[in-house]
C-alpha cells in the first residue's frame, strides 16, 4: 500500500473525535464525502460565478441532522481551493441579520473573526487579508516612488463610490500608515474597526478619525465592501456562510422576524437583479424555516415568491438552479458507502486494519433499519455515532466480537430536540447512544 493512500494520524483523530460527538469535522471532509455529485456540481458553478465578478445566493434546506452543515463545509473548502474568501458564522439570539440593539453587528463580528483563506482555512485570516493587500501597495509606491498615500487612495478609489465606503477606505488608509511607521497602536484600532467591534461612533472617531462604524443598519453594505475589498487584495471573491437560519424562524416578535426576512430579500434581489459582485451567499436551514407560512420564509409573501419551487420539477425531475437548494435522504447504497469510508479512516487508511469485514456494515445497516426505520437515512448522525463508538470498543477490546457488540447497540431516532442541543455534545456509549449537533447526512 502507498503512503498516499494512509490518513494523517491528526487528520483521522479530527474526523472521529468530531463523528464520535455529533459534530462535522474542520478536517478530512474529503476522506468520508459519498454522493450528491449534482448539488455539489451546481455549487461549484457558484463558486465560479463570484470569482468571474458575478454574485449568487442559495438556501441549503435540510431536516435536523441532514447534512446542511457538512454541505456548507464542503462547499466552504472548495471556495478556498479556488482563492476565494470565506466568512462564516452560526446565526443564534444573539446574532441575526437585522437589528436595533447590536445583533447584527455581533453577527459581523463573528463573520469577521471567522474569515478564511486557503492559507488560513481556520479562521482569523483578516489580518493577513489586509497586510497582503497593504504590503502589495507598498511595494508598488516604492517601486513607482510615488507617494504611499497617493497609491492606497487610487487602489481604493472603487470603493469609495460604495455604500460606506469612505468610512471603509478611511480605515484601510489609516492601517497603511501604521504598518509602515509601526504603529501597532493604531493598526489594532483599525483592525477592531474592520471586526465590528466599535459599538459607538464616538470612541471610533477618537481612535481612527471616521465618522462612521460598522453597525446593525449596515451589515449588507460592509459585506459587498468586504467582497470588493478581498478582489483589490487579490483573492478570487467573497462567499458567506449563514447556518443555523432556523434562529429567524424561532423568533418570538413578528415584526423582528420580518425586519430579518426584509432584510434577506434585500440581499436576494439584489443578487438576482445584478446588484452586486464578487460575492455569495450559502444558507443553510429547516424546511420549517422555509415554508412554514405562518413564521418562515413563506410567511412573507415577496420572499414566497422568489423561493417558491418549479412546479416542473416533478415526477423525479429536477431542478437545481434555482435559489433554494434541498438535500436529498440517504439511499442505502450511501450510507454503505459512509460505513465503509468511516472504517477507513478509523483504520488510518490501512485496509490490513480494519476492525470489521463487510459482513458486518451490512448487518449493521439492518441493525439500524430494523431498530429506528427509514429515519436513519434521513437523520443518520445516530447512526454514524453509534458505528464510531463500536469501532472504538472494538479497537480498545481486541478479544470483543463484533456480533455480540451489535446486539447491545440501541440507535436512537433523532429529533429536533435533540438536534438543537449544546455544541459539543457527550459523545455516548456503544450502548444507549445518542444524538448530539447537526451532524451530517454524509450525503455529498
Amino acid at each position: 500500500m502507498s503512503k498516499a493512500s494512509l490518513i494523517k494520524p491528526r487528520e483521522r483523530d479530527v474526523i472521529m473525535q468530531a463523528l464520535r460527538a455529533g459534530v462535522v469535522p474542520k478536517l478530512g471532509l474529503r476522506h468520508i464525502q459519498v454522493g450528491r455529485a449534482r448539488e455539489v456540481e451546481e455549487l461549484i458553478k457558484d463558486v465560479d460565478r463570484v470569482a468571474d465578478d458575478g454574485a449568487t445566493i442559495r438556501f441549503v434546506i435540510g431536516d435536523y441532522g441532514a447534512g446542511k452543515t457538512f454541505f456548507l463545509n464542503l462547499i466552504r473548502l472548495i471556495a478556498l481551493e479556488r482563492r476565494l474568501v470565506v466568512m462564516s458564522a452560526d446565526l443564534a439570539p444573539s446574532r441575526r441579520l437585522h437589528a436595533t440593539d447590536g445583533q447584527a453587528r455581533s453577527l459581523f463580528n463573528e463573520l469577521a473573526r471567522n474569515t478564511s483563506t486557503r492559507t488560513k482555512p481556520e479562521g482569523g485570516a483578516l489580518t493577513s487579508i489586509v497586510e497582503r493587500f497593504v504590503g502589495d501597495t507598498l511595494v508598488q509606491a516604492k517601486k513607482e516612488g510615488t507617494d504611499i498615500e497617493d497609491a492606497i487612495q487610487q487602489k481604493l478609489s472603487r470603493l469609495r463610490d460604495l455604500v460606506s465606503g469612505f468610512d471603509f477606505a478611511t480605515v484601510l488608509t489609516r492601517y497603511t500608515k501604521a504598518y509602515d511607521a509601526g504603529d501597532e497602536e493604531q493598526k489594532t484600532a483599525a483592525l477592531r474597526w474592520l471586526r465590528a467591534e466599535y459599538s459607538t461612533r464616538t470612541e471610533a472617531r477618537a481612535a481612527l478619525g471616521v465618522r462612521d462604524i460598522i453597525d446593525d443598519e449596515r451589515v449588507y453594505d460592509y459585506l459587498k465592501l468586504y467582497g470588493a475589498f478581498v478582489r483589490l487584495a487579490g483573492y478570487g471573491g467573497l462567499l458567506v456562510l449563514l447556518d443555523e437560519m432556523v434562529n429567524l424562524y424561532k423568533l418570538t416578535s413578528a415584526q423582528a422576524r420580518n425586519s430579518n426576512y426584509e432584510q434577506l430579500l434585500r440581499i436576494l434581489n439584489d443578487v438576482l437583479q445584478g446588484g452586486a459582485s464578487g460575492i455569495g451567499f450559502l444558507m443553510g436551514g429547516t424546511p420549517e424555516f422555509l415554508m412554514d407560512t405562518r413564521r418562515g420564509l413563506y410567511s412573507y409573501s415577496a420572499l414566497q415568491s422568489r423561493l417558491a419551487e418549479n412546479r416542473f420539477a416533478q415526477g423525479g425531475l429536477v431542478d437545481l438552479s434555482g435559489p433554494v437548494l434541498r438535500l436529498q435522504s440517504l439511499t442505502p447504497e450511501d450510507l454503505y458507502i459512509l460505513l465503509t469510508n468511516i472504517r477507513n479512516v478509523f483504520a488510518g487508511g490501512d485496509p490490513a486494519r480494519h476492525l470489521v469485514p463487510d459482513d458486518a456494515l451490512m448487518a449493521f445497516m439492518k441493525h439500524c433499519s430494523l431498530k429506528i426505520g427509514d429515519a436513519y437515512f434521513r437523520t443518520p448522525r445516530n447512526t454514524v455515532t453509534a458505528f464510531v463508538n463500536l469501532l472504538s470498543v472494538l479497537e480498545q477490546n481486541p478479544g470483543a466480537q463484533w456480533q455480540t457488540l451489535l446486539d447491545g447497540v440501541e440507535v436512537a431516532s433523532a429529533t429536533a430536540e435533540e438536534a438543537e442541543g449544546p455544541d459539543v455534545p457527550a459523545a455516548g456509549s456503544a450502548q444507549g447512544v445518542k444524538g448530539g449537533d447537526e451532524l451530517t447526512a454524509f450525503k455529498l
